[in-house]
């Protein structure tokens, strides 16, 4: 196979301080170029492959559910949802479940999405609870049932690989102490059973080890072995390479970006990918978190050099860096597809933008019982008292991610008639801090309340048994909420809440409906709209 130099690159220079993303500005510009983000949402944890005409990518769900979600495209800049892998998170561990509710941070981290043998196969690990798999033919599923590789605990970042010969090898990394070795961050290399469910623990091999160590990948290009992984070095966390005729090794290894994390925030977990045309991409997140939109999604060109992948704009070194605009993989007739959002709840199913916040109470919630409406039963949260984390241990939130663009607005309308004393339903955002705002029944009667991260805001008595709510962003994250109970006038309502990063995880925004004292009373939610600018 020939190295090709990636598509002559258009770097556009930004005007914002200290070179980095113009505010607001990502996707397709409808020119023939993109702006980074690509997706200006919290898509952590990328891998992304190329089978025929078609991309896809998955990203790591954590404590979400249905996890895994799994990403199509036709020019790697333009996605859309199109699945999950798990749909019930409690085959991992039983504390993913409503009644638990104690994971945020653990859960579903990196894996892999690979096509071989005519399906597609997805790996990914957990921090207490091993390693898993999924394979589907089509990756809008259905997606085989959940299979755990390994129970292990300590371990992150896998992958698997299939050689020429058939033989599956699997990558990952010990994060924890190896009584062995004294040391962290140890990368091995396990063969694997031909049907690609168990590891040959006789096979292991420790290939890398350094600080940090992590994000692996498998590739082999023009008969070379390429082991691509992330460090922690003085930069911060940067992309390495390993490359060698054999996959034991030995391995030469070199350095293949530069990064600034207050400028680029460290783009580095993700996938490689040739295009039909030879050209060379690289689909990456983010990963220094810290961002209330958290990591988000980057489309970086590649640049094959005496045989090494760099990555980003190529440097005097030959070492890439951050871009933020260029000239579009693919010129597609108009903009094919745009992260979904909007939901009439007409469907027998939810969408797959939807993802409920731990393993859903299913008896709880409902798509049939009024049609065309979302029916949530309220339920009592794990500690109705803890009015300072009540959100998070309330069950059957759910939720979508927040967009970081110039405006972003969502519109929800409740009907409220079947509300009872303790129940509290409406909006959230939540991700380290959180804010609700909603209608909250005491005695008979309902109220209008705002809680920003435990300051509470009480407004009018609400007397009709219809109202709409309005949260609105913008491209710093500051939230304002406002209500209608016409629909048509729309008055704010309490103080300005800052958008916030939280349990590696950026903002989002949710539906939800508790109730402290029971499992009493109910809420018909009728359509939930959610726009957000390019």
């Amino acid at each position: 196979m020939k190295f090709y130099r990636a598509a002559t690159f258009i770097l556009v220079l930004v005007t914002t301080i200290a070179f980095g993303q113009t505010p607001g500005k990502w996707g397709d510009q409808g020119d023939g170029t993109y702006c980074n983000p690509v997706i200006p949402g919290d898509y952590s944890d990328l891998d992304a492959i190329r089978v025929g005409a078609d991309y896809y990518a998955i990203s790591s769900t954590l404590q979400y559910s249905p996890g895994v979600v799994v990403l199509h495209s036709q020019d790697l800049v333009n996605w859309e949802i199109i699945s999950h892998v798990v749909d019930d998170i409690t085959l991992i561990s039983p504390e993913l479940n409503w009644d638990r509710m104690n994971q945020y941070g653990k859960g579903v981290w990196a894996g892999s999405i690979r096509y071989y043998n005519g399906k597609f196969w997805v790996y990914f690990g957990t921090p207490e609870d091993g390693f898993f798999m999924s394979s589907a033919s089509d990756p809008a599923g259905p997606w085989a049932p959940l299979h755990q590789v390994w129970k292990v605990a300590g371990w992150d970042d896998c992958c698997t690989f299939c050689d020429d010969d058939g033989q599956l090898y699997f990558v990952a990394t010990n994060f924890a102490a190896d009584p062995k070795t004294d040391k962290k961050y140890n990368i091995h290399l396990f063969r694997m059973t031909p049907d690609g469910k168990r590891l040959i623990m006789g096979s292991d091999s420790i290939i890398h080890q350094s600080e940090g160590s992590e994000a692996n990948k498998l590739y082999k290009i023009n008969g070379t072995y390429y082991h691509y992984f992330s460090k922690v070095n003085k930069e911060g966390r940067v992309i390495m390479m390993e490359r060698s005729k054999n996959i034991y090794g030995p391995w030469e290894i070199r350095q293949i970006n530069h990064v600034n994390s207050e400028k680029d925030r460290e783009p580095n977990q993700g996938g490689l990918i040739q295009t039909n045309s030879g050209e060379w991409w690289f689909l990456t997140h983010h990963g220094s978190g810290g961002h209330w939109d958290g990591r988000v999604a980057t489309l970086l060109p590649v640049t094959w050099i005496s045989g090494w992948p760099i990555i980003g704009q190529v440097g005097t070194d030959t070492i890439g860096s951050m871009v933020w605009s260029g000239k579009k993989p693919a010129t597609l007739s108009a903009v094919t597809s745009k992260i979904q959002t909007n939901d009439e709840f007409s469907a027998t199913a939810l969408p797959a933008q939807w993802e409920w916040n731990y393993q859903p109470r299913n008896e709880k919630w409902s798509l049939s019982e009024h049609p065309g409406y979302l029916r949530l039963y309220a339920f009592q949260p794990i500690d109705p008292n803890d009015n300072h984390r009540i959100i998070f241990r309330a069950g059957n939130t759910l939720t979508q991610r927040s967009m970081r663009t110039t405006h972003n607005e969502v519109t929800a309308k409740f009907e409220i008639g079947h509300m009872v004393d303790g129940q509290f339903a409406g909006l959230t955002h939540y991700a380290a801090t959180f804010s609700t705002f909603g209608i909250k029944q005491t005695n008979g009667i309902r109220t209008l309340v705002y809680d920003n991260n435990g300051t509470v805001h009480a407004g009018i008595q609400i007397k009709g048994n219809v109202i709409w709510l309005k949260s609105a962003w913008d491209v710093i994250g500051k939230n304002r909420y406002s209500y209608s109970t016409d629909g048509k006038t729309f008055i704010p309502f309490g103080t300005t809440y800052q958008l916030t990063w939280g349990d590696y995880r950026g903002d989002r925004i949710g539906i939800f409906n508790f109730n402290t004292k029971g499992d009493l009373g109910f809420v018909d939610v009728d359509w939930f709209r959610y726009t957000y600018t390019n």
